[in-house]
Order: structure tokens, then sequence, then C-alpha cells
């Protein structure tokens, strides 16, 4: 079985990390590189950067605090937010990105994924979808979760997958910054209609609300923000929980 990924995030506006509550009131948690430092000794798989006003500021990510972060670090970095275009994407991946995220970009144009495909690999194209639940599914929201699309989220992973996307990010908009637990329910849906990895986002709250998507949603991945940012709970402790419950994780040691 492979290994499940625990996966930070670092949402960043003007140059600081900030974590609200469904996509709302931000507040600030600390600086990009010095978090990207610490993730990095603890042990977490992977890091996402995404610079939450970009787009609706018609600004692109900031190269300076991707150049900062990726300094920091010895995992894979994924950056998002204001990734418009091939020279955006170009821009983020060589200040130091390793995959480049894309979701308001990708919803205009879905040819974007195709395009960046071919330049980068599909290993290097994540589609982020942000939804939220209806009576009927899940709609796929633009805009950093302004903004209402005519998508439902699942034929939209299955059409980006096709387009050539490697992998889902997958945020639940009803359970970000809840600690609730993540939507499992939707996380499965999107799971089992691709074959490409699925990273569950939304709702981190307690260990078991990643086992629960590890084994329930079927992620491969599970991102968090506050509940690392914050120092609740540390990484070592996480994956030795997972371990110990059956879920194959990278272990790590927990840093001094």
């Amino acid at each position: 079985m492979l290994a499940r990924r625990i996966i930070a995030c670092l949402d960043v506006r003007d140059g600081h990390v900030v974590k609200g509550v469904n996509f709302e009131g931000l507040r600030n948690a600390g600086d990009p590189a010095a978090l990207a430092r610490r993730y990095n000794a603890e042990g977490i798989d992977e890091l996402v950067i995404l610079d939450v006003t970009a787009t609706i500021e018609g600004r692109r990510a900031m190269a300076e605090t991707i150049l900062d972060v990726s300094r920091e670090l010895f995992i894979p970095l994924a950056v998002g937010g204001g990734i418009r275009s091939d020279r955006d994407a170009g821009a983020a991946i060589e200040a130091g990105a390793d995959k480049v995220s894309v979701n308001t970009a990708a919803l205009s144009d879905p040819e974007l994924l195709t395009r960046l495909a071919k330049r980068y690999g599909s290993q290097a194209v994540v589609l982020a979808i942000d939804a939220k639940a209806t009576l009927t599914g899940w709609t796929v929201f633009a805009r950093g979760g302004r903004t209402p699309t005519l998508r439902d989220a699942v034929d939209w992973a299955r059409e980006a997958e096709a387009r050539g996307a490697g992998e889902i990010l997958l945020t639940s908009i009803d359970r970000d910054g809840t600690k609730s637990g993540f939507d499992c329910a939707l996380t499965a849906a999107v799971s089992l209609a691709v074959s490409i990895p699925v990273i569950a986002s939304g709702g981190a709250g307690t260990f078991e609300h990643f086992k629960e998507v590890f084994t329930t949603g079927l992620a491969d991945a599970a991102l968090a923000a506050s509940i690392f940012h914050f120092s609740e709970h540390p990484v070592a402790d996480l994956k030795n929980y997972l371990h110990h419950n059956g879920v194959a994780v990278r272990l790590a040691t927990r840093a001094a």
C-alpha cells in the first residue's frame, strides 16, 4: 500500500500566513519561511502555499515568498493562487515550486491544464477544487470560494484528469477551518471517480479525522493548516497514531 501523505498548507496574504473559517475572518498565523522550516524538520510530507487573495486582487503569487520557503525545504512544494497562465506557472516553478495548483484559471480555460501538463508533466499540475454541498452533490466555486459555478465537483475532477491534471486538491468550503472533520462523502466521491491522487482539505481537527478521511474518504493525502500552525498536533504524533491504526505513512520523529 502506498504511504498516505500529510500535507501542511500555508495560506499567505501580503507575505504572512493567515487562517480563517469557511474562507472568511483571516488571522495572522506566522512567517511562511519560519513555518516551512519547522514543518520540514518535523517530518511533514509536502507543503502547499496558497496566495489566498491573489486571484481576487488580480496579483500573481509572490515569487519572493516562494523562494524564501523553498530554501527551507527538502520536500515537495506546491504553489497556488494567482496562477492564471503558462507564464505564471513558469514563474512559480522558476522560484522553487515543484508543482503548481490552478483553480479559477482552469475553470475559465480548461486547456490550461493540458498546456501545463505538456510543458512540465502531469506530476507538476494540481487542480484545486473548492466545493460546497448542495441537495444533489457538490458545486464548484471560483475566486477563493466566492463565486459559484455551474460545475459539479465530481464531473470537473474527471474532466481535469482527462485534460492532464496529475492531482486533485479538494477543499470542502463547508468544513474549512471548522475542525469538525473532513467531508469524507465528497472526498470518496471524487476519489472513486478518478485514478489520480486526491488531497482532502478542510475540517481537520483531530487525529481521528485524518484516519477517517484515509479510510472512509479514500484520500491519498490529507491537508491541514491551523492545527499544525498553532502547534495543536505535532506531525510525528499524528503519523504515529495513523501507523498504529493501520494507515500506511512515512514515519517521522519529533523535531528537537
